[in-house]
Parts: structure tokens; sequence; C-alpha cells
């Protein structure tokens, strides 16, 4: 076997490997020595079929076997012996004209991190924003819950129903005269106006009364889940149970028990709770993108580029996706590729900032525990269906690109929280709508930087959310991992409501910004 550096440019490394054929038939020869007890062949012992037939039966998958060995052991053998550690998967390509009996050439191509020092956590100062949480702020949450969870009350029967108003209703539905699976529902509870069924049903009910009787024809949206009924026309025969109007809601104990509490003073604590809770992860985000601003702004190094190909493809990926879901997305799309150098930028401070944490959590022992890796996996594998969850445990188990790509968020964190211990904090107590401006001032100020020097970075990750170019808090995690090959569960919407209000007790949250894509 022999090995040549072919290229050595900055971060880029290139070899040629020439793997002889007398290596190729020896290493053949051996697989044959070692399963030749095992074949069967008519006309002969168990174990004493010739060496030439048993390469006859199997020399085709012996050998592409071996060529494959031997090639992954040559490129083993490369990374060893010049200490490289490569930012991705290396490029390997057998040469195209290669056959049996002749030598393999090979080529390998890669980006390697460079080596650096760990970054000093020595002398960070963080200013930690905190919201306190009134009781104004709680009666505010509540009254928009009981908003969400209206009580109705009969209405005379003489009442026509209008928007506002609630149905209780029975259906049955039909496609081309025969009823289908989940088009059939009795005393089911449907808000006119609420926009819960397909498009045209609530609307044809509009001035029913109690009791009436009507047959209703609608046509299932082109993209609605259940195929077989998408695009198809249907008519329902729909029975009138009752006719309610909004009843006017209380906020007492009464309507806490609505949620399986004591009282309103539990409702009001969990209320609270909630609150505490949602402008903590504000604040944490705020210290973190300071922190992070920090680190950036005193380290400019080199980055492998394919690194920041791939994150800059996530971003732009989940741009694309946002814009094709606006109201006009060819503006949108126009508008993000006028800003696409920026996006560009931001893919390789998330690289830089992967890098500069990994460093620091090495150079510290931060750890992610064997437990806390299995937790991480039973949690991702719920988002697949009951059947696949054991498929995708296995898949992670057995590929160390997707299991880095799940354990790199919850490292980072600790790797985050280590050095909150080791900052200087103080607090200032602010409003929320201050926290959020402080926040929106950082993605600004960052968005407004000139991009620096391309950094190298030991984990690669996907963009946490891409809408905005503005900001986001998460360094680059590890090279996105091969797909699954297990669907996760789509659940087909039931004929003909399309959502389903659930009743549950939450605070009011943040406004909706932009997906940021700045870390």
């Amino acid at each position: 076997m022999q090995i040549k550096e072919t290229a050595n440019d900055g971060l880029k490394r290139a070899y040629s490997i020439t793997i002889s054929a007398k290596e190729i038939d020896g290493r053949i020869d051996s697989e044959i020595k070692k399963i030749a007890p095992q074949v069967k062949m008519p006309g002969f012992r168990p174990g004493k079929v010739p060496a030439n037939l048993v390469r006859k039966m199997h020399g085709e998958q012996l050998h592409a076997q071996a060529v494959n060995d031997m090639i992954r052991e040559s490129v083993d053998k490369v990374m060893t012996d010049n200490e490289l550690r490569p930012a991705m998967q290396p490029k390997v390509e057998l040469g195209a004209d290669y056959a049996d009996g002749k030598d393999a050439k090979v080529t390998v191509e890669l980006e390697v991190l460079p080596q650096i020092e760990a970054p000093s956590v020595d002398g960070l100062a963080i200013e930690r924003l905190t919201v306190p949480v009134s009781d104004e702020q709680v009666m505010d949450a509540i009254k928009m819950l009981a908003a969400n969870n209206k009580s109705y009350k009969d209405a005379a029967k003489s009442k026509k129903a209008a928007d506002g108003d609630q149905l209780i209703i029975d259906f049955v539905g039909r496609v081309d005269g025969v009823e289908f699976e989940g088009g059939k529902a009795e005393n089911t509870p449907l808000v006119l106006g609420s926009g819960m069924f397909i498009p045209g049903f609530e609307d044809q009910l509009t001035g029913v009364k109690t009791g009436d009787k009507k047959t209703i024809t609608v046509t299932f949206p082109e993209d609605y889940q259940a195929a077989h009924l998408a695009g198809k026309e249907a008519e329902f025969d729909v029975t009138v149970q009752a006719v309610k109007v909004e009843g006017e809601t209380e906020i007492d104990d009464a309507f806490a028990k609505n949620f399986g509490l004591d009282g309103l003073d539990k409702l009001k604590e969990l209320m609270r709770g909630q609150l505490e809770q949602e402008t903590a992860g504000l604040t944490r985000t705020q210290m973190k993108r300071s922190l992070l601003d920090q680190l950036a702004a005193g380290h400019d190094f080199a980055v492998p580029q394919g690194m920041v190909d791939a994150e800059f493809d996530q971003i732009w990926t989940q741009l694309q996706q946002e814009a094709a879901r606006s109201d006009d997305p060819e503006a949108m799309l126009k508008e993000i590729e006028a800003e696409k150098d920026d996006y560009r930028s931001i893919a390789e401070r998330r690289v830089r900032l992967g890098l500069l944490l990994s460093e620091i959590g090495q150079a510290n022992n931060v750890q992610v525990t064997s437990q806390e890796m299995s937790m991480l996996i039973q949690q991702a594998a719920q988002q697949y269906r009951a059947e696949d969850r054991e498929r995708f445990i296995q898949y992670v188990q057995s590929e160390p690109m997707a299991a880095a790509q799940l354990r790199a968020p919850l490292y980072e964190d600790k790797v985050v929280d280590f050095l909150f211990d080791k900052a200087e904090i103080t607090d200032r107590e602010v409003t929320r709508e201050e926290l959020e401006a402080a926040i929106e001032a950082e993605e600004t100020a960052e968005a407004a930087k000139p991009a620096k020097k391309k950094a190298p970075a030991k984990k690669k990750a996907p963009a946490k959310k891409a809408e905005d170019k503005k900001a986001d808090d998460k360094p680059a995690k590890k090279a996105p991992a091969k797909k699954v090959a297990a669907k996760k569960d789509e659940g087909e919407k039931k004929a003909p409501a399309k959502k389903a209000a659930a009743k549950k007790p939450a605070a009011k949250k943040a406004p909706a910004k932009k997906p940021a894509a700045k870390k």
C-alpha cells in the first residue's frame, strides 16, 4: 500500500492511495481460508471444498468485500499517521478504471479542524435581565385562558345560529353515496366561524335552528391528510341537536376546577409558574447571546468550508420553506436572496461558536453522561410511530454522526451553563418589553457586523429557526446524520374537522418573531 499527500492548503488535505493487486489477492486468499471450513458443496465433505472452487463460488463477493475493507483501513491509516481531525466525512473515491486484477487507486479529500487553544473562561461579565411577574400579569393570563375556553348555554329554540354561536350536531358524510371512515359523529360541538371544519361546512350551517336537519355539500381540500378524500366532493347529512350562545365566564374556583385544579389560588400559582418559566427562557436567551458575542468577538480563525456550506444550506432551506408559507412568497424569496451573503456570515459564526464551545467543554471536562444520552435517544424516538421507534434507536446507536447530532444541543447547553458559573453576573430588573427589545437589539447589532474570517468547527448544527438573519443563540452542531427510514406519525384528521381545540391552562406566549438565523 502506497500513500502520498497530494494537497495541503490551509485546512484542505488530499491523498492518493495505491493498493496493489497482489495485496488485494492476498486478502481474498486469506478470506477464502477462513470461510472454506464452512462451505458446503455436493460431492465434497464439509470443509474439504478446494480453495479454487470456493473462489469460483464466492470470488466476486469476497473481492468486493476485500477492496472495501482495505480502502477503509487505508483511510484510517492516513488519519492516524497524519494525526488528522476530519471536520466532516472525508470524500473517498475508487478510480473509475479499477477492475479485478488491477491496482486499486483511491483518492481521499477532506477538510480538517485546526488545532486551537481553548479560549480563556476568565473575565466574562454578563448582565442578567430579569422580569418579575406581577399579580396583574397573572390575572391577564387567566383572562386570556378564560377567553380561549368559553362556556356556552342553550339558546331559545327559535334562535338562528350566527358566527360565534356553538352548535351541537350529528353528521354522516358520504362520497359518491358511500359513507367513509371518520365521516360520522354524534353530539359534536362546533363554533361557527372557528374554522374547525373543512371550508364551506360551517358557512352552510349559518341560520340553522335547534332541531333542523340539513344536507350540505363540500369539497375536501387537495392537500387533505386523508389521501382517499383529498379533492373529493362529499355530502353531509347534519342534524342540529342544539344552538348555544356564549355565556359569561366567571373566573372563580369553579372555573379553576374545570382544569382539574383545587381552586382559583392553585390556578394562579400554576399560571405564575408558567409565566416565570417563559420569562426565564427569554432571560437565558439574552444571557447566552451576550456570552456568545463575547466569545465570537475574541476569536477569528479559518473554518472548514464544507461545514459552513452545510450549515448555510440548512439555514437557506428553512428560509425558503418559511417564504413559501408567507403571504407573498415571491417578495419574501426576493428579500432573502438579497441578503444571502449575510446568511452565509451567520453560518460561519455558528460554526466558529460550535468549535469554541467544543474546545471549552473538552478542556474543562464537560460531559454528557450515558444516562443523559439514553434519555435523549428515547425522547427523540417519540417523534416516530411506535413500530419505528426501536429501529430509530438502533440507527442512532449504530451511527456515530447521528448520535453526535442528537448529543450536540445538550452538550452546548452544558458548556454554556459551565461558562455562566464562571462569569461575573449582575442582575437588573426590566419589563418583558424591555427584555425583548434588548434581545432584538443584540440581533440587529450582530447582523450589522461585518463578517469575520471563516472559523473551524468541531460541530455543525442545523439552523434552529431560519426565517430571519437576525439572531439565534445556538452555535453549529455536528454534521447532520443520514435520514432514518422510520416515518414520523402523521395522524389523519377526522372528517370533516380540520383541527381540534385543546383545553389547557397556558400562559400567554410571547409575540411570535421571525425565525432567527443568527447565533
